[in-house]
């Protein structure tokens, strides 16, 4: 089956160093490597992971127009970022339904990627779909170019990502802001170095030559262990725990075409100031009688909640509220969770509920998200 999968620039390496691997957007995907799920989780938290994350779409929009284009397709104030500035933001529908989230940076000039722009990084799994919907709604003059596979993208996370990165930099990772981005060289290579990522924890995401990643990654893992860092890569089963904790969502499960960012609990992500495609259609659907909310739910039984497990009221009745969408153990809560919609009046924390696994029903409570607060967040 995985001949007929996408590979990463990467896949190799992955393969030589032992990944397991799984389908995940139409990729062939490390999975975990040998220390496992939960030790790799842990290996981000406490040091430093290295993530191929070279499956997600890479879009470049330019044009004198591309600030408004951009500041009316998403729902952040996109217009209002200067140069090396990044924002969170949606990407919605005209009925307020969510087609992917996404992140976007103003680049200047930079050798990575040639005149300014913007680079707006999609899920691998809507990268045909996004560009289809962008490209249809671009003014005359605007251009949306995908260079998904001529640049690569890896991910350095965790308390000693940025003291890593600054090994091979000259110290300019940790000069870069929380949300913005700088071109350097790594070990001779150019890239375009933004501080973000998916893991609740500090670092950069790294944009390279697709040709060059290979070098780039293998000389990461060579300096940590130069200089006494602990590094590993890291699959897509300890990256999704990652995320889950902080509150980040993944799209397929958290956010879909038929959820809306309220719904999803990502209203500080849209600015209601301007116009942006779903803006009215989202309020109103938020006002009507069956409005939904994304809650947290903590397993008081144990077990392990997975997408599509039905949700009860708690109590003698247990009528049917929701359904989760995610759900799993998480290691720094050390606790079993899932995130499910439920009836928005019936959202409040310590709400009890009931959720069905393996036709059993366990009991759950509504905790306080995020379950992980963010390193980078001040207290």
């Amino acid at each position: 089956m995985s001949e007929k999968l996408n590979k990463t620039i990467l896949h190799p390496w992955h393969t030589a160093h032992g990944a397991r691997f799984t389908e995940f957007a139409g990729w062939d995907m490390p999975i975990r490597y040998e220390r496992g799920p939960v030790a790799e989780h842990r290996l981000v938290r406490s040091s430093c992971g290295l993530f191929d994350i070279s499956h997600m779409g890479r879009f470049i929009v330019r044009g004198e127009r591309s600030a408004a284009f951009l500041d009316r397709l998403l729902t952040a104030p996109i217009a209002k970022l200067i140069s090396g500035q990044s924002s969170y933001a949606l990407m919605c529908r005209d009925d307020g339904g969510v087609l992917d989230d996404v992140f976007v940076y103003r680049i200047p000039a930079t050798q990575t990627f040639g005149d300014e722009g913007w680079l707006v990084v999609v899920n691998a799994s809507n990268r045909e779909k996004d560009l289809s919907w962008m490209s249809s709604h671009a003014d005359a003059g605007i251009t949306v170019e995908d260079v998904s596979l001529q640049i690569a993208m890896i991910a350095v996370q965790g308390p000693r990502a940025i003291e890593l990165t600054d090994l091979l930099c000259d110290g300019q990772a940790g000069s870069v802001e929380r949300f913005f981005s700088r071109e350097s060289v790594l070990d001779g290579v150019a890239a375009l170095m933004g501080r973000t990522g998916y893991t609740g924890e500090d670092g950069v995401e790294l944009y390279v030559d697709a040709g060059k990643a290979a070098g780039v990654w293998e000389k990461i893992l060579q300096t940590a262990e130069q200089a006494g860092i602990d590094a590993g890569p890291i699959g897509l089963a300890a990256r999704d725990s990652l995320r889950f904790e902080p509150g980040f969502p993944l799209y397929g499960h958290e956010l879909t075409e038929t959820r809306t960012p309220l719904d999803a609990g990502l209203k500080w992500a849209c600015d209601f100031s301007k116009p942006f495609s779903g803006s009215d259609a989202m309020l109103v659907r938020a006002q009507s009688h069956d409005a939904v909310r994304l809650v947290t739910l903590r397993m008081v039984e144990k077990a392990v909640p997975r997408e599509g497990c039905p949700v009860f009221e708690a109590g003698d009745n247990n009528e049917r509220a929701g359904i989760v969408v995610s759900g799993m153990y998480a290691p720094t809560a050390d606790g079993y969770y899932a995130n499910a919609y439920v009836p928005v009046h019936k959202a409040a924390r310590d709400t009890p509920y009931s959720v069905e696994v393996h036709g059993r029903l366990k009991s759950a409570i509504v905790v306080k998200r995020p379950i992980y607060r963010p390193s980078y967040r001040s207290a």
